[in-house]
């Protein structure tokens, strides 16, 4: 066979593959038997191997491709993927329509109406096609950054390699990977036969396949793959996102959600698959309940780290037994202090529990928690660990009452309680643990970020006395550095370079690291975008920090708190001093011409310098990359390019000129 012939019964192939895939692992509907199936892969490798230039990375063959990885690259996601607020009964629904409600008003919720979808107990991640074709899949990690495990997605069959309808430009899908019941039963089952270890449930088991190195041993546990959102132009409703997510080959779900027309129908429909969840193939724990219009749903935003437009109502949590061997206290870096159940070690829904949150005082009081108490524990949420109350019926006598302390137990500081709430609060601000975990909070990723100051260091630096606030991490110099344990030159030096870099940083990042109490990432944000400057910032009244949008009283009264305390503006003073030079709040986006596409620069261009190319790039919506890779959309080269316009060619990097980049944001 020539290489014409070749190519055609390459094409034949791979589409009648591809249905037999769609068919057998999305319709749950197979076609062929799998020996007839076998048949058509071997020989379709048999003639990649002969013509292997015609090998594309949309092939059925690269499901499984390359060798073990000695790890995973990190990759920044386009858009953040937000976690959901969690809700556990009716009356918890209904508080959050009426927010909605006080946002949008009721007609349009109305109008809108609440596309429900069960709750998937999987691992979310993140798809990236370009021209219909995979290019790229990650983690959730923590939102922002996940891991790239392209090829180990690529191994599941459920997740198509390329789009089942033409689609142009870049779509980005969102789902959960998880095991069906079926095949964690089986997969357990060998383990066992083999003397190995018994994995405790589903969605632990699909998020270690997911994170394996070697894609072969991914492909080996049959893993699957459900789509929740979906990113393209022009889709006005979820209803229609996961209409549309079958179209292009994807399981959607769309038979088990429901579109619901109020909040009662909601909750009929929670209490329908509460009631029929263990019919199901696959784990759920909860329903996902989010505002149908897309229009109305972006309009709402984010609080937090959540959309305000939607919501995870879970289903009761499992709950076991143990007992309380201890309460101790823990002391946060707002000075808050929280009583901590110590447990005999107990399984609950999957993992082992040994400390359980007693949220305060009068918690402890209401349920009548003693020490030694044999006591009820959940996993909220089926994740945070908390004790529901005490088997009173159980008690022998040797139980012991619990009594906060009157004094900080780690610098012996006084404690309060604020008027109109029921925490504990250490008052002292240079409480050594409140210090130490404010300072880790300053210098965290979304803070400051300076790199290489992590925990230990900061606490060798308080241990000695070189710092005592954030104000003096700015005034660290090499010399500083050098005489602490472990420190030569080099780490001095790169430290010091870190501390220097971040003198310069966003007002957004700058309101954060402060740590003021219930002033998260999200908050910062909207507090900058609202001041604009931090002369505004700081010399807000409570009456101006009311009128921001989505800060409710708590947040301002806590900000207010803040801002006017003495100590507090001294510190702001000192940083400034020290050589911090905060930015004026601006979007980097001015006009979204270039669509989130990633851009680098080589060469000597005619008329617009280096960093003046990479600012308008950045002003139109586009990335600026530093080196050339598969996932660079454009090389722009001037003269004397250098080796990044021959990587770019070997790559199929579209490359272009000066004048050509000025065309593309006119």
């Amino acid at each position: 066979m020539d290489k014409n012939e070749a190519k055609k019964r390459i094409k034949v192939l791979r589409r009648e593959i591809d249905e037999n895939r769609y068919r057998y692992h999305v319709l749950d509907a197979p076609r062929v038997s799998d020996a007839i199936d076998d048949s058509l892969k071997h020989e379709l490798k048999k003639l990649e191997e002969q013509y292997p230039d015609l090998v594309t990375a949309d092939s059925p063959t690269q499901r499984v491709g390359g060798e073990p990885l000695p790890k995973f690259e990190k990759v920044k996601h386009e858009k953040p993927m937000l976690s959901l607020n969690d809700i556990f009964d009716f009356e918890e629904l209904k508080a959050w329509e009426k927010r909605l409600e006080r946002l949008v008003g009721k007609t349009d919720l109305e109008k809108s109406g609440y596309y429900c979808e069960l709750k998937m107990d999987g691992l979310a991640v993140s798809l990236e096609y370009r021209n219909g074709v995979l290019v790229r899949g990650a983690t959730r990690g923590n939102g922002k950054v996940g891991e790239d495990v392209t090829n180990n997605l690529k191994t599941i069959n459920s997740i198509p390699l390329k789009l089942r309808k033409n689609t142009q430009g870049k779509i980005l899908v969102r789902g959960e990977v998880y095991f069906t019941k079926r095949d964690f039963e089986a997969l357990n089952t060998r383990q066992k036969k083999q003397d190995k270890q018994i994995f405790a449930n589903p969605r632990n088991i699909a998020a270690g396949s997911v994170r394996q190195l070697d894609p072969k041993v991914t492909q080996s546990r049959n893993l699957m793959f459900m789509l929740y959102a979906l990113d393209e132009a022009n889709i006005k409703s979820h209803f229609v996102e996961h209409k549309r997510g079958e179209e292009l080959g994807f399981r959607a779900n769309t038979d088990n959600n429901k579109l619901c027309r109020g909040i009662d129908e909601v909750y009929r429909f929670f209490r329908y698959w509460n009631k029929k969840r263990n019919s199901l193939d696959y784990q759920i724990d909860g329903i996902v309940v989010g505002v149908n219009d897309k229009k109305l749903f972006n309009k709402l935003g984010v609080a937090g780290k959540a959309p305000r437009g939607q919501i995870a109502f879970k289903f009761p949590a499992e709950e076991a037994t143990s007992q309380i061997k201890d309460i101790i206290v823990q002391v946060g870096r707002t000075g808050k202090l929280t009583p901590v159940a110590i447990l005999d070690p107990t399984p609950v829904a999957g993992s082992t529990v040994s400390r359980a949150t007693l949220h305060n005082k009068d918690e402890i009081d209401r349920k009548d928690i003693r020490i030694r108490d044999t006591v009820i524990i959940r996993k909220a949420g089926d994740v945070i660990p908390e004790v529901v109350g005490p088997i009173k019926r159980m008690r022998m006598g040797d139980e012991k009452k619990f009594s906060m302390p009157s004094e900080c137990p780690i610098c012996g500081g006084l404690v309060v309680r604020k008027q109109g709430e029921v925490d504990l609060y250490c008052q002292d601000p240079k409480c050594l643990i409140r210090r130490f975990r404010g300072l880790n909070h300053f210098v965290s990723k979304d803070g400051f970020d300076i790199d290489g100051l992590g925990p230990k260091i900061i606490k060798q630096l308080l241990d000695i006395g070189l710092i005592r606030d954030s104000g003096d991490i700015f005034k660290l110099t090499r010399d500083d550095l050098l005489p602490l344990e472990r420190f030569a030159d080099k780490s001095a030096e790169n430290i010091a370079a870190a501390i220097e870099k971040a003198k310069v940083v966003e007002l957004d990042r700058f309101i954060y690291a402060l740590g003021i109490r219930h002033i998260g990432e999200q908050t910062a944000i909207d507090l900058a975008q609202h001041f604009h400057t931090l002369k505004n910032f700081v010399n807000a009244s409570k009456e101006e920090i009311e009128n921001v949008y989505g800060v409710g009283p708590e947040v301002a009264q806590s900000l207010s708190f803040y801002l006017s305390d003495e100590e507090n503006q001294a510190l702001i003073k000192k940083l400034i001093k020290n050589g911090v030079k905060v930015r004026d709040y601006h979007s980097p986006v001015e006009r979204n011409k270039l669509n989130g596409q990633s851009f680098v620069v080589t060469g000597v261009l005619e008329n617009l310098t280096r960093d003046e190319t990479h600012k308008k790039i950045v002003q139109y919506g586009g990335k600026v990359m530093s080196s050339v890779s598969a996932q660079t959309n454009y090389l722009v080269a001037g003269e004397e390019p250098g080796s990044k316009l021959e990587k770019a060619k070997r790559l199929g990097v579209k490359i272009i000129t000066e004048q050509e980049l000025l065309n593309l944001i006119s």
